[in-house]
């Protein structure tokens, strides 16, 4: 599998994305990565570390896209830019998928307006692992579309279930609405209509509403919910888990009996921090289009680097774009 990294997409790039490379190298998580950026500035990161240097190869670009640029302009205004030559190694089958730390919206806007939705695909969607107590389930959309009909969340079910289907093998993975209620007469005029849709199709596993208390538990594989209603949520729970370990840190601080628990409880503390580390999880896939794109966070770090490569690879290897066209293909 062969990988191209928007080098220049992170905030503190590109020093997370050289090192994720050569990690997700040493690891064997792909075959070849092709870093795309400024090539001087990259060569001088890459002389820093020992690695095989016939599995990491750099395209030169010579722009870089930032948060101030217009997402729908920079094909036009910005073609030597990481993200776009990224975008279109990919496209030209020079790799197998991309990975980026850039800006969300100009990441989506290029995969879209490069690869082009799958047929019969409304709209795309972010989907993205999110951590549970049991295993981890798909939730879509997390992003890419604030105002949704009951039709695109019906798709966005069936392309979760296609993910979850074919990124953690499972065979007939559960779907559920994210409501405010379980009944199925709850919510605005949108999740009551999708429910109704939902219920009848017949290419998901619907189990009906989940609310947001239940999403931590792992009731369903796939949660379903329109752009904002699920970038709101993502980003709460990741602020919460956020705040929660900074006033354990600072409680521990503050008292010498909390700093003996505090090592006492030291390996239930380490796995609750990987658990809850969106690192771990690497970023959202692009769903939709016909092409493989992993948007990370922008303020990845090295390990969320090595994991969104780990990810874009398995999808690529998994025939995930494949399958999803003729699942489409099937509906008409």
């Amino acid at each position: 599998m062969r990988i191209a990294l928007d080098a220049f997409g992170s905030d503190n790039a590109p020093f997370p994305e050289v090192e994720g490379a050569i990690l997700a190298i040493k690891e064997e998580l792909c075959d070849e990565i092709l870093l795309v950026g400024k090539e001087k500035i990259l060569s001088k990161q890459l002389e820093k570390y020992y690695y095989d240097r016939n599995r990491i190869r750099i395209l030169p670009a010579s722009e870089v896209i930032s948060m101030d640029d217009n997402p729908v302009s920079i094909i036009k205004k910005k073609k030597d830019s990481s993200l776009v030559k990224a975008i279109q190694a990919h496209k030209a089958d020079e790799v197998d998928g991309v990975v980026s730390a850039g800006n969300t919206g100009a990441v989506m806007a290029a995969s879209l307006l490069t690869y082009g939705r799958i047929k019969n695909v409304l709209r795309p969607a972010l989907a993205i692992p999110f951590p549970t107590q049991k295993r981890p389930e798909i939730i879509l959309d997390v992003g890419a579309n604030v105002d949704c009909s009951p039709e695109h969340l019906e798709q966005f079910a069936i392309l979760g279930t296609l993910y979850s289907r074919f990124f953690f093998q499972l065979d007939n993975p559960e779907v559920a609405l994210l409501n405010i209620g379980e009944e199925s007469g709850k919510g605005n005029e949108l999740v009551k209509k999708a429910y109704s849709k939902l219920k009848d199709s017949k290419y998901i596993n619907f189990i009906g509403n989940i609310e947001g208390k239940d999403l931590l538990q792992g009731i369903a594989d796939v949660v379903v919910c329109d752009g904002f209603v699920g970038n709101v949520m993502l980003k709460t729970v990741e602020g919460v888990a956020i705040a929660i370990f900074d006033m354990m840190k600072e409680q521990i601080r503050q008292d010498w009996i909390a700093k003996i628990g505090a090592l006492l409880s030291f390996p239930v503390y380490t796995y609750l921090k990987k658990k809850m580390d969106h690192a771990e999880y690497g970023g959202a896939l692009l769903v939709g289009v016909n092409g493989i794109t992993v948007i990370s966070h922008g303020r990845a770090n090295t390990k969320a680097i090595k994991n969104a490569i780990k990810v874009a690879a398995k999808i690529a290897r998994s025939g995930f774009i494949k399958h999803s066209r003729e699942a489409f293909e099937r509906m008409v």
